[in-house]
């Protein structure tokens, strides 16, 4: 990935610190966002050697001009935008440590609460897409990926807000593949396939004592999603726990190629004529 500019958000965290190291070491330019001072500054530490291809910029993406800043900033230090990671996200323990075991209901939401997860875990992607867009198209090479979750979880009982804002981000992933086919930039979801061993986990969880998904699942598919060898794969969803990092990777791809979303479902759509134009 030399030469490459990648833009990971939630770069803090437990897949962000591992995505942002693995797009260093291909030779890639990171643009590292969060909005944790002291994760940024671990972050920095922890790769100090590759200080010339790497920022770490505070930002909350659930504001669209601070996205539009940060990811101008990245354009101009490195020299443009080639991959965005939309991996930052709130998860059910921003309302109670507990909440994976004893289950959020609706009376337990405020309407701030349900507005803030939105807003970051849905329109924070939204963000981040519209801004890089751009560049993308004009140079005609670009790669979204999107970091979603398990349909299970979109439609678990009291697991809202975060299960509804992933399935909003898992819809709008499959419909920007769409609009953006054939211009060079693709669109994928990754999903981790399970509980994973991030901060959305509480240090208190019992699931801490079960077996998680490492952060380090997602590189292999993720990474190869980025490369020019991936120019042709968009719409897909992969499930990065059942991915061998260690075989040929393109017989990874089509091994667990799955469609995004439910394609399925929007086979006899009700609409004058038989079907809208796609």
């Amino acid at each position: 990935m030399k030469g490459k500019v990648a833009i990971v958000t939630g770069a803090a965290g437990g897949f962000g610190r591992v995505l942002v190291r693995a797009l260093l070491e291909r030779g890639a330019s990171v643009a590292a966002l969060d909005v944790t001072d002291s994760g940024l500054a671990s972050l920095r530490e922890a790769l100090r050697d590759h200080d010339d291809r790497l920022s770490c910029t505070l930002t909350d993406i659930a504001d669209y001009d601070a996205c539009a800043r940060s990811t101008e900033a990245a354009a101009q230090r490195f020299g443009g935008v080639h991959v965005l990671i939309n991996n930052a996200a709130m998860g059910m323990n921003a309302i109670r440590e507990d909440s994976m075991e004893n289950l959020v209901g609706i009376r337990e939401l405020t309407p701030q609460t349900w507005n803030r997860f939105i807003a970051v875990n849905l329109t924070g992607a939204w963000n981040m897409t519209r801004v890089c867009i751009e560049p993308m198209l004009e140079q005609r090479w670009g790669r979204v990926i999107d970091v979603t979750t398990s349909f299970f979880t979109m439609l678990r009982g009291s697991f809202q807000p975060y299960g509804p804002s992933k399935a909003g981000m898992e819809a709008m992933a499959a419909a920007h593949a769409k609009e953006f086919d054939g211009t060079g930039v693709t669109v994928n979801v990754v999903v981790p396939g399970g509980p994973a061993d991030t901060p959305m986990i509480s240090a208190s969880s019992p699931l801490k004592n079960q077996k998680l998904i490492p952060p380090s699942a997602m590189v292999a598919p993720i990474v190869w999603l980025c490369s020019d060898e991936a120019g042709g794969i968009t719409g897909n969803r992969y499930v990065a726990a059942e991915w061998d990092p260690g075989a040929a990777q393109a017989d990874e791809e089509r091994r667990l190629r799955a469609p995004i979303a439910w394609p399925q479902l929007a086979q006899s759509p009700v609409w004058p004529g038989g079907k809208p134009a796609e």
